[in-house]
């Protein structure tokens, strides 16, 4: 007996895409960037930046009762699934789900690229403010700088706080700490 697919319908190509984007042999990890597939393969010093963010903020997370990870961010009606750097999202949303919605997060957090920083300060800070995502933190590794947006809506996030020179202290808002140490990354 041969196993089939789940199907899709084939009208509707954002389905479409991301039925094939989940199914990529060879890759780990694949984005979708405004309808082109992005392979991930971060190198040994971007995933270095994102350890030791993940620990600074370790703490309060496990107080707010949330986990911190890179899990699949869809944004439904576009041409975009989203694997960010790291999010912080309650424990109980992440418990068996497949992806999550960017306003299901907390926080949201992309760190630069020399192939990819663009993407990280344009495209992905507006279409994180259109889904809701409520706090965007960009650490611009090129820039040497950390900006944290705000305030989401559909025309970007209304507020911003930044760009702050890596080794100054971030302030972060409720419910995280009040500071951010961007002193090693």
């Amino acid at each position: 007996m041969s196993t089939r697919p789940p199907a899709y319908p084939a009208d509707d190509p954002e389905t479409a895409l991301t039925y094939a984007v989940q199914r990529i042999r060879g890759f780990n990890r694949v984005q979708v960037i405004e309808g082109f597939i992005e392979p991930l393969s971060p190198a040994w010093d971007h995933e270095g930046t994102i350890a030791k963010l993940r620990e600074r903020i370790a703490p309060k997370v496990h107080a707010l009762g949330c986990m911190a990870g890179s899990g699949d961010l869809d944004l439904p009606g576009t041409p975009n699934w989203f694997v960010p750097d790291l999010a912080v999202v309650p424990r109980e949303l992440a418990k068996g789900a497949g992806a999550l919605l960017p306003d299901q997060t907390l926080l949201v957090v992309e760190v630069t690229s020399d192939s990819n920083g663009d993407t990280d300060r344009v495209v992905k800070r507006r279409r994180y403010a259109e889904y809701g995502a409520p706090l965007y933190l960009l650490v611009d590794r090129q820039q040497r700088a950390c900006t944290l947006y705000s305030l989401p809506g559909n025309l970007g996030y209304t507020k911003m706080d930044g760009p702050h020179p890596l080794g100054t202290p971030l302030p972060l808002p409720e419910p995280f700490d009040p500071e951010l140490d961007t002193s090693k990354f």
